[in-house]
């Protein structure tokens, strides 16, 4: 792919972004390629040396705050027409409510995802405060002369220790994977408001 092209399909890509960006991005890629090419590149080299565009725009997508983006898809490119001003009134109470409620329950099942990750951490912690307080347990049976109740304790600790490891890593790759999944929601939110529009 020349170097041309590669610039039309990344402004393509990113036509949803606000120009000012686009351009910066442009100009910043194109100096890259033209520094690769200094260095003896060829063209096409230089240009697949700098990475696909469908990963680029994915970085910048990733990297650009939502407002921004926002921002700039609601910018009106037309004037709107009286008639859809009255529309857009009447109908209000209908869209509006409607706007609040998926908003509301995308919000809430997000909070619910969340809340069961930090219930899995208040396991964890239970089961390792239970290990601890099984080992202090033993001993204080031991110096009371309880030595049967002493190890049981002590068991009950060993148990709920290994228990805590075992919650320690699964708390963590949920957490882990919750993140993940946060992070290409965001993406996948800011990619709903960068519509590829069609020629």
């Amino acid at each position: 792919m020349s170097k041309q092209e590669f610039l039309t399909r990344l402004r393509k890509g990113l036509s949803g972004l606000p120009q000012g960006d686009i351009e910066e991005r442009l100009a910043f890629y194109s100096e890259m390629i033209d520094d690769q090419m200094e260095e003896g590149l060829s063209e096409e080299e230089a240009v697949s040396a700098v990475g696909t565009v469908d990963e680029i725009v994915t970085q910048v997508v990733a990297e650009t705050p939502l407002a921004k983006i926002a921002k700039e898809r609601i910018k009106s490119k037309r004037r709107l027409s009286a008639g859809e001003i009255v529309l857009l009134t009447l109908g209000s109470p209908i869209w509006l409510s409607l706007g609040i409620s998926a908003f509301a329950v995308i919000l809430s099942l997000y909070i619910s995802i969340w809340a069961v990750i930090v219930s899995l951490w208040a396991v964890f912690v239970s089961l390792a405060a239970c290990s601890i307080g099984g080992v202090l347990s033993c001993i204080i049976f031991a110096i009371g002369g309880n030595v049967a109740t002493g190890i049981a304790m002590l068991a009950a600790g060993i148990v709920c220790a290994g228990l805590s490891i075992f919650s320690f890593y699964g708390c963590k790759a949920a957490t882990k994977g919750i993140l993940i999944l946060t992070k290409k929601m965001a993406i996948g939110i800011k990619n709903c408001f960068i519509k590829k529009e069609e020629a």
